[in-house]
């Protein structure tokens, strides 16, 4: 079965019980942080045990470590939708944007981790990653205008400019300073968006 196909199958079947939605929800969220820290090679049996089921259980939810992967990254991706909708509501709009930004770090590095998975689904599913950059584009763009129509950041730097140079901190060497340095970088974007006062 395709990944999608059996992506949409999960959505498509019958609800859950709380319990084992439960253990799935806890299975994606112990994934996303070993594949960020550790790559997508870390140990199913690991993830399994960390999240505190058996790794039958999370067979049956994730039959292939692509699947996995797919479902990961998914959340990713919806948690980055989430969070610019959460800050937008919670924060001025620089300080939304700003703190976005942070989240979008987050994100990179479960994607660093996955990076080889994420090329075997590309080649079957092209669409989940076109899908996958609209939405960061539209989350992106909801927290850019704001800030502009506040006066809060300049308005003569485009949505496209700034996505490169976010996505650009993607090609840092992966070290342990990586998440540091990126940090540095999104602080200082945000100094040249500001507008001086």
């Amino acid at each position: 079965m395709a990944l999608a196909t059996q992506e949409n199958a999960d959505q498509t079947s019958p609800k859950l019980r709380a319990d084992a939605r439960r253990n799935r929800d806890k299975l994606i969220e112990v994934a996303a942080q070993a594949f960020a820290e550790n790559g997508v090679e870390t140990s199913l049996e690991d993830i399994a045990r960390k999240a505190g089921v058996g790794i039958g259980t999370l067979y049956r939810h994730f039959p292939t470590r692509e699947h996995l992967v797919e479902v990961v990254y998914r959340r990713e991706l919806q948690n980055l939708a989430d969070a610019a909708n959460e800050l937008a509501g919670s924060r001025a709009p620089d300080e939304a944007l700003e703190q976005w930004m942070f989240h979008f770090i987050d994100y990179m590095a479960t994607k660093r981790g996955m990076a080889s998975s994420l090329k075997i689904i590309a080649s079957s599913n092209s669409d989940m990653f076109a899908e996958g950059f609209g939405r960061i584009r539209e989350a992106f763009g909801k927290l850019l205008t704001a800030a502009r129509e506040e006066h809060l950041i300049r308005t003569d730097i485009c949505q496209m400019d700034l996505m490169h140079a976010l996505s650009s901190i993607y090609t840092i060497p992966d070290t342990p300073e990586w998440r540091e340095r990126a940090n540095r970088l999104v602080g200082l974007l945000m100094d040249g968006l500001r507008v001086k006062r």
